[in-house]
């Protein structure tokens, strides 16, 4: 008489998966039932761990998490296709205990985002879609590049500091906008020393291919924007004053959909735009400006506030009386609030701002 086998079925349970990514290999925890089944290392391919699991836990549900980092949302959707609903988190949101911070590797780090997951206390962060994710990655290289414009104007000052070297009078206001006359005299400079000058001139020839490179970007920008898939978006966010073109680029890919938001104040929270707190007992305490910030938007933001108080009658109106009674840098943290309230409102309306709301 043979004997049935009797074929294990999880139909109804979570498991649980927790995966520290890397670009060699994928260090994976699993749990259920609240027990660690298995922590192992892996090939870092969605579909082999897909055919793991549904070969060791058939019919459950699954669910990972990973860290943002390196690999972007590629491994995520990855495993959403193979079935696995997955999440990325921000590392700096998920528990950690000050013995993983001193002993940190990958087997812990994978336990501890399996163990957060199931005992749900993660919450991920917002999925790009692959258009967007493709727009993002220009609008971030163009800050990149800007960077490095800072960075070779500096090296360059720096060297005119080292010998000496003061430009003629009449172009004081070009070596301020670095003019095209202003780069050519650069061009002219003769140091001391023969090596001197070498080094003066790669800097000077590297700082021009970047600049180069910010053109043949904002180029494409421009381009982008007369386009049906950015056109009206990027028409409603010019339309707030202080709000140009690169400006509306980077809120659109940074947020891509104001909906997300529940509130302004959520809004406020993701851009950066909140004070620290401490609170204890009765007493509350407000610091100054979170650390915690999408510094890309945060930047662009608060210098948007600086030209719309010289656009708008009503926000300059309002920034006179607030720094009656704070610093400037104060106050244009409040403005830069209003603007982004402005923002979220021609968004999620659809409108387009008109400066007599106040």
């Amino acid at each position: 008489m043979q004997s049935k086998v009797k074929k294990i079925n999880f139909n109804g349970q979570d498991i649980y998966v927790g995966i520290d990514v890397h670009l060699k290999n994928w260090v994976v925890t699993i749990i259920g039932s609240n027990i660690i089944y298995k922590t192992f290392s892996m090939d870092p391919e969605a579909k082999k761990l897909s055919n793991y699991l549904k070969n060791t836990f058939p019919n459950a549900n699954y669910y990972s998490v990973y860290e943002a980092g390196f690999c972007g949302y590629s491994v995520h959707r990855d495993l959403s296709l193979n079935g696995i609903k997955n999440i990325i988190v921000n590392p700096a949101d998920v528990p950690t205990t000050d013995k993983d911070k001193r002993q940190k590797e990958d087997r812990r780090d994978s336990r501890k985002l399996a163990k957060s997951l199931s005992s749900g206390e993660l919450e991920g962060i917002h999925i790009l879609g692959e258009q967007m994710e493709g727009l993002r990655s220009l609008v971030r290289y163009r800050s990149k590049v800007i960077g490095e414009i800072v960075k070779y104007k500096n090296r360059i000052k720096s060297i005119l500091k080292q010998y000496g070297i003061k430009a003629p009078k009449e172009l004081d206001k070009g070596s301020k906008y670095w003019s095209a006359k202003y780069i050519k005299w650069l061009k002219t400079i003769k140091t001391l020393t023969p090596e001197g000058t070498f080094v003066l001139e790669e800097t000077i020839g590297t700082l021009e291919q970047h600049r180069k490179q910010r053109l043949k970007i904002n180029k494409e920008l421009r381009r982008l924007s007369t386009e049906p898939k950015y056109k009206k978006v990027i028409n409603l966010l010019i339309s707030v004053p202080g709000i140009g073109m690169i400006t509306a680029f980077v809120i659109l890919s940074e947020i891509e959909t104001i909906t997300r938001f529940k509130n302004l104040d959520k809004l406020c929270s993701y851009v950066g735009l909140i004070p620290t707190t401490n609170s204890s007992g009765e007493k509350e305490r407000s610091g100054k400006i979170t650390r915690r910030s999408n510094k890309l938007l945060r930047k662009c933001i608060i210098e948007s506030a600086w030209v719309a108080i010289r656009q708008d009658p009503a926000l300059l109106q309002k920034y006179g009386e607030l720094k009656k009674r704070m610093k400037p840098n104060m106050a244009i943290i409040r403005i830069a609030k209003k603007l982004l309230n402005r923002i979220r409102y021609v968004l999620k309306n659809e409108q387009e701002y008109e400066k007599s709301i106040v």
